[in-house]
């Protein structure tokens, strides 16, 4: 089974605050007690709960999951990957210039203490 998306939970979280909104004379702690219960893998449901559960199915199972997990990565659109791609070279191309002046620079020193030359 798939997990939710982020917007699901948003609003099942939003829906659940605007239920259950913590008055101004409940403490930090106890609205962090909450939260953990709510987290606590004990105290969820067995069929949200990770592990194996019996023989058989994984692979199918892992596929339609990882499907699942694929429809909610958002893509980078054309222009991010273009910019992306700029950034990446300007990268190489500062660090690849630095490497050249730096084993010319180290170059005298290499060959005359080092090989004896």
């Amino acid at each position: 089974m798939a997990r939710n998306t982020r917007q699901q939970k948003r609003r099942r979280r939003e829906k659940q605050q605007a239920v259950a909104a913590p008055t101004e004379s409940q403490g930090v702690s106890q609205r962090a007690r909450a939260r953990q219960a709510q987290v606590r893998p004990a105290q969820q449901p067995p069929k949200t709960q990770t592990g194996r559960r019996g023989r058989g199915g994984g692979g199918r199972r892992f596929i339609s999951e990882s499907a699942a997990e694929l429809k909610k990565v958002e893509w980078p659109n054309q222009r991010q990957v273009l910019t992306g791609t700029v950034v990446v070279i300007i990268a190489c191309a500062i660090v690849g210039t630095y490497l050249w002046v730096a084993d010319l620079a180290l170059q005298p020193f290499v060959q005359r203490l080092l090989l004896g030359q």
